[in-house]
């Protein structure tokens, strides 16, 4: 009787480890485009990000589908180290200006939010129209 060989050892395998990263890349960039902050050194930060990533893709195959939000954290991480918080809060109007936050910190879907409105904002890749410019 032939056994199925894990899903980490099928040859599409890589395939789909590529894709997400891909996937993840385009739409992380997508935000940016939208608050018009994809200059080249902030996409370096995403390349970085994404290499970052592929590596940890390998190590642990079905975490694929996490590495939108993990890519997006990644990236907010080192534009807060560098340049600021981003992206800006586009719900909040009084108070000081704060960053949106990925959620789920470690799951499929990740959204921005709000975390002092308590309300998801967009998809991580949907911020165009929503962020001020």
């Amino acid at each position: 009787m032939e056994q199925n060989p894990p899903e980490s050892d099928r040859p599409d395998q890589p395939d789909r480890q590529e894709q997400a990263l891909h996937t993840a890349r385009a739409l992380v960039m997508a935000d940016l485009a939208a608050g018009d902050v994809a200059e080249a050194q902030i996409v370096s930060l995403v390349e970085d990000a994404v290499t970052h990533r592929r590596w940890w893709v390998e190590q642990w195959p079905e975490g694929a589908e996490f590495v939108v939000g993990l890519i997006a954290q990644d990236v907010q991480d080192a534009l807060l180290e560098r340049y600021g918080r981003w992206p800006l809060c586009p719900v909040c109007d009084a108070g000081d200006p704060h960053a949106l936050d990925v959620e789920p910190e470690l799951g499929p879907h990740p959204h921005w939010v709000c975390t002092k409105a308590a309300v998801a904002v967009a998809p991580v890749g949907a911020l165009s129209g929503i962020l001020r410019r």
